[in-house]
């Protein structure tokens, strides 16, 4: 049987139990102070913790991209039972786009040489859920999305996809990226012993040129997107009240047809 040494990327981001903030200069959501790990991560890091103990070796590397040496997120991840972080944090990092993204996180993962790497669908502060496709793309393997069960067998992976209509069984070669989604497993609790001694865990935290990559590549000289304006979305308008003198059948179908809907 053959160790597994999974990375898990995972995303710090603001508590979305408190209001987001937008940079006024720029429109982009204000990264700062502590941040925490995404939840849907936590999904990718049991998945790669499971992993690696039916493997019955290997280890977990986190690798994630975040400003102000942040790593409280890190931590948490770590606590659950990953063995070490890879941290890339750099002010150059500002205003990336996710092709950019790709590009830190693709050189970070190199730099682990893992057999598998795991994230989620998309994060729950940016959505666009196109990162981990364009990782896989950059390093030249096989991507697998949606993932509702995972299963390695000697040199492959073999996933259950998740669809509209049900899963696909889906067979690749590693190494392969993998997405998950949130019904993958259910997330371990960090134990107190595993809190402290996440403490003592190495995180290593490399800049931009550590990875190979020029400073016009990423942050907002290497976007690809501008924010132009951000405004906020309209209040939904009370509805229409219709009481039944009866021709309430005859208002509903009239209101209907002015929607287009029949």
């Amino acid at each position: 049987m053959r160790a597994m040494n999974v990375v898990v990327c995972v995303k710090q981001i603001p508590d979305p139990a408190s209001p987001g903030q937008l940079d006024p200069s720029d429109h982009t959501l204000v990264r700062q102070g502590k941040l925490i790990l995404d939840d849907s991560d936590a999904y990718g890091v049991e998945m790669g913790l499971r992993l690696a103990e039916a493997a019955g070796g290997g280890e977990v590397t986190l690798v994630s991209m975040a400003p102000n040496s942040e790593v409280s997120g890190l931590r948490t991840a770590l606590a659950m039972g990953a063995a070490k972080a890879i941290l890339v944090s750099d002010d150059a990092l500002k205003g990336s786009d996710a092709l950019s993204t790709a590009k830190v996180l693709a050189a970070a993962i190199q730099r682990a040489n893992p057999d598998l790497v795991l994230a989620a669908t998309e994060s729950t502060d940016g959505y666009t859920g196109t990162t981990p496709a364009q990782v896989a793309e950059l390093l030249g393997w096989p991507s697998v999305t949606f993932a509702k069960h995972i299963e390695v067998t000697g040199d492959k992976v073999k996933v259950d996809r998740q669809t509209e209509a049900g899963y696909d069984q889906v067979e690749c070669p590693l190494p392969a990226l993998v997405t998950v989604t949130a019904g993958v497993v259910e997330p371990r609790y960090p134990s107190f012993k595993g809190i402290m001694a996440a403490k003592n865990k190495p995180v290593e935290e490399l800049k931009v040129d550590d990875l190979g990559l020029s400073a016009d590549q990423v942050g907002w000289s290497g976007a690809r997107q501008t924010i132009t304006d951000v405004s906020a979305a309209e209040e939904r308008q009370a509805g229409e009240i219709i009481e039944d003198e009866g021709d309430a059948h005859e208002r509903v179908v009239s209101f209907l047809e002015q929607l287009k809907v029949i």
